[in-house]
């Protein structure tokens, strides 16, 4: 899709400015200008084998999402390849990892027509469970937190010239992670266990703040993470040392990347 000016009419045609319409939520957009995706895409999706892979469905029954997020919505796994095989526009990955290890959150808006009960996470066969952990506090995060899909903030943080992943991490999101990581004992990896630091730290960008869209806001917050992480820097870096040697899907040892050089990209390197 071509670069949209903010003042210009969003293509999907409801006659109002982007920036008043979809600007940030531009996956929800199907090629010919419409704004919905249609039944039979949406049953291809939803159509897939659902699979087992790692601890997906340990996890999965070990929560009850209903008294966690208030939403009656249920959780499916679905095989990650299979899923970018359909080939279906605006296919977002929030967290990729090692080759083979990757995981998708599905768009609702894609499995919504035939499935409205339940979000797709598209997971690899050899998952780890820091990402399953991950993708897990995303939903959480949208169906009782933020109510934000990931990969949906990335255009607006573009636009803004801030990092991504201080929109795709809102503080909501910060909290299911937490919980979750210490539910199934999981150690966050590198990425993860910064966004934990800024949660901890009460640093994290607000859902709320982040739906509102105010350019001021959001600058002025990004700014303020970032000057508190340079400050912090010395204290990453410890924290970082004492993870496995795994930098996403790099080594550390291989990336040469400190907790600095993860500080000046954002919180760290982009996965995909």
């Amino acid at each position: 899709m071509k670069k949209i000016g903010r003042n210009e009419p969003c293509p999907c045609g409801s006659g109002k400015k982007f920036k008043k319409c979809h600007l940030g939520r531009e996956d929800e957009i199907i090629l010919g200008g419409s704004s919905e995706i249609s039944t039979e895409m949406s049953a291809r999706i939803t159509g897939l084998p659902l699979v087992n892979y790692g601890r997906s469905q340990e996890m999965i029954d070990a929560l009850d999402i209903k008294e966690l997020t208030g939403s009656g919505m249920g959780i499916r796994f679905i095989d990650l390849k299979r899923y970018r095989d359909l080939d279906l526009l605006g296919s977002h990955s929030s967290r990729s990892g090692q080759e083979g290890t990757g995981a998708i959150v599905v768009n609702v808006l894609k499995t919504g027509k035939s499935d409205p009960d339940n979000v797709y996470v598209a997971i690899s066969p050899r998952i780890g469970d820091s990402i399953l952990v991950h993708q897990l506090a995303h939903v959480l995060d949208y169906l009782g937190g933020s109510k934000l899909m990931p990969g949906l903030s990335r255009p607006l943080a573009l636009e803004l010239g801030i990092p991504g992943e201080h929109l795709e991490h809102p503080s909501e999101f910060g909290y299911w992670l937490e919980v979750l990581a210490e539910k199934f004992q999981v150690q966050p990896d590198a990425d993860d266990t910064i966004v934990a630091y800024l949660y901890k730290n009460d640093m994290l960008i607000s859902g709320e703040d982040i739906e509102r869209q105010d350019q001021l806001v959001l600058k002025s917050k990004s700014d303020n993470i970032l000057r508190f992480l340079s400050k912090r820097s010395t204290e990453i870096d410890a924290l970082l040392s004492e993870l496995p040697a795994h930098v996403g899907a790099r080594t550390r040892q291989e990336s040469g990347l400190s907790g600095r050089a993860l500080l000046a990209e954002g919180f760290c390197p982009q996965k995909d």
